[in-house]
């Protein structure tokens, strides 16, 4: 059956003002020398680093993470996969197989505070450094340290000689401060899933043999020494056959680069002054598709800029790299040796976290569906939208498909469990990403499409450049909606109970249609029932559900009739018409697709003819 997505307009958006809850946050200032051995892939750094302490706690110490000591065998993240229930497909290696040459580490030594020096204590990807004086709320203290590292091969999202011939993948490649947050210190080891960063400014001075282009995180300084695309006037500075690449960015989570000696260096203008920038290998048969790919990132933008508000930096870099499409700050790896429409579809996907993680920073070791299911919620959106000579009636379907498969799978673990800790990869990998995506367009369904499209956008204005936690999103919306959502919230992230109704019975009496509906599933919901009439007239009967204490607005293009709320505690429902029962050609519980019912079966009443 066509759905009734179609018959949903969208309307303009406007901002209210929604008050943000009391918060700090650390801050964090990088300034970082690296030079790059292309021969041994060895790399040294100095780095000095001020911390300032907006918490109201003194804090005694403080931690790094070191994520390319992952890559060793007898790893945690070796062994988790290893010793896992079912194969992460994400990686194609095994880390207890890695020779000394594929391996990766990172050294650190030399570590002051103020010029004083400390001993470290190291426990695999995670430095612990006592403080030789503590740190007060509202002062700032310099640290510094020396490094070394040597890059693994690209086993999971960074590293060397990727499967697609791109030299480096950097990401997660330094001495990196862990994040202190309300919760206290975030010291997860690595184990190939998320971050929780320190919002900071980087300014890098970055040594590499002269054939190399490098992309990074940031903004380069000094074009006119460099060339390689970033000035066409330049006359390289070339130092003992390397060149000094001098990049800043301000208020980031990380700091990211890639670097080819036969990268191919496009730029194409964004709206609002933005430079969106592609480096990709110099591959006859992919050259096409990139080029093409350029415009279409443009306009995915621009969809972001109107949906979600304006894109936050001057640039953004779209990276032949990794081992599939990773976001960073400013930055994307992608595998670039795509069919175009996949190459389109991760780069859509990848842009989007510019919001959703590199604006709105939750923690994604405790809050990853925030991350990956907001993101692939707007850009089911973006790609509808940009493609719109192929525009689904239900752009979501995917996210629903995977979200039924996993709550049918018998190993859901709740949206509240730490993202390293989900017994199966699959489980982790729906949740976050399909079950992710299903809370947003639900919560479409409950406050209406309009106010969905406004409460994100909301969202971003008030939280941007912070990490909002779940109640935040909650907040914004109830607000915008005037809809209540602490049940939906607690539900559908803390619990995994599901969502299954039925149509009873449909009996006639005394010249009236009686419709018995009944709530199979634990977790209760609003329902939008579609009455199509053999006369072709159709209508909405729509039952709150009293938990909402508000009712959503009219957003079909079809009459809706609002009928008397169903509380949860009750199994049943009559639903009554007053029409015949011949006069009824369907009923739908769910016409639009967007209520997540894990048996559609029983949804649709249909008289026999």
């Amino acid at each position: 059956m066509r759905t009734l997505y179609t018959l949903i307009f969208m309307v303009g958006l406007s901002s209210a003002t929604v008050g943000q809850r009391a918060y700090w946050q650390q801050h964090a200032d990088y300034t970082m020398e690296v030079d790059m051995d292309v021969e041994t892939h060895l790399y040294e750094g100095s780095q000095k680093l001020i911390y300032t302490n907006h918490s109201p706690d003194t804090i005694k110490k403080v931690f790094y993470h070191l994520y390319f000591n992952a890559f060793q065998p007898e790893s945690e993240m070796a062994v988790r996969n290893n010793t896992s229930p079912d194969e992460n497909s994400r990686f194609r290696v095994n880390i207890d197989s890695l020779s000394k040459e594929q391996q990766g580490w990172l050294n650190v030594w030399n570590v002051k505070q103020d010029g004083q020096a400390l001993s470290p204590e190291l426990s695999g990807t995670i430095l612990e450094v006592p403080l030789d004086k503590p740190l007060n709320s509202g002062a700032s203290t310099t640290l510094t340290l020396d490094f070394k590292g040597h890059v693994p091969d690209v086993i999971r999202r960074a590293g060397k000689n990727s499967s697609e011939g791109i030299a480096y993948s950097m990401a997660q490649w330094f001495p990196k401060l862990a994040e202190y947050d309300y919760q206290g210190w975030n010291t997860a080891p690595y184990l190939g899933r998320e971050y929780h960063s320190v919002w900071a400014n980087f300014d890098v001075l970055l040594r590499i043999d002269s054939d190399y282009t490098v992309a990074a995180t940031g903004i380069l300084q000094n074009p006119e020494e460099i060339g390689h695309g970033y000035s066409d006037t330049a006359t390289p500075k070339v130092e003992n056959g390397k060149l000094i690449w001098h990049f800043k960015a301000e208020n980031v989570l990380d700091f990211t680069w890639g670097a080819d000696p036969d990268y191919i260096h496009d730029t194409f203008p964004g709206e609002n002054g933005v430079t969106l920038r592609f480096f990709y290998k110099n591959n006859p048969e992919i050259i096409e598709n990139w080029k093409e790919l350029q415009p279409i990132t443009a306009e995915m933008l621009s969809y972001f800029n109107k949906h979600l508000g304006p894109y936050h930096y001057k640039e953004y870099n779209v990276v032949h790299g990794g081992d599939g499409g990773m976001e960073y700050s400013m930055l994307t790896l992608i595998t670039g040796n795509r069919s175009f429409g996949s190459l389109v579809g991760v780069t859509c996907h990848e842009l989007a976290h510019s919001w959703f993680q590199h604006a709105l920073a939750t923690n994604e070791m405790k809050y990853e569906w925030m991350d990956e299911g907001f993101t692939v919620y707007i850009s089911n959106m973006a790609m509808n939208d940009v493609f719109a000579d192929e525009k689904s009636d239900f752009p979501h379907s995917g996210s629903y498909n995977g979200y039924y498969h996993l709550a049918l799978s018998g190993v859901e673990e709740p949206q509240t469990t730490n993202a390293n800790r989900y017994h199966y990869n699959m489980a982790y990998e729906l949740s976050a990403y399909s079950k992710g995506s299903v809370f947003v367009a639900q919560l479409g369904h409950i406050i209406g499409p309009e106010a969905l499209a406004e409460a994100l956008k909301q969202y971003v204005s008030d939280f941007q450049f912070t990490h909002p936690y779940p109640d935040d999103f909650r907040r914004v919306a109830e607000k915008v909606s005037e809809i209540q959502l602490q049940w939906y919230l607690t539900d559908w992230t803390q619990t995994i109970k599901t969502i299954d109704y039925g149509i009873q019975n449909v009996i006639e009496k005394e010249n009236q249609t009686h419709i018995q509906l009944e709530r199979i599933g634990q977790m209760p919901m609003p329902l939008d029932v579609l009455i199509t009439y053999t006369n072709g007239h159709q209508e909405i009967r729509y039952i709150p559900i009293p938990l909402m204490r508000g009712e959503k607005e009219n957003h079909y293009t079809i009459d809706l009739i609002t009928e008397k709320d169903w509380p949860w505690t009750f199994p049943t429902y009559t639903l009554t018409l007053d029409q015949p029962k011949s006069s009824i050609e369907s009923i739908n519980l769910n016409p639009t697709n967007l209520v997540a019912d894990i048996n559609p079966e029983n949804n649709v009443y249909q008289p026999p003819h």
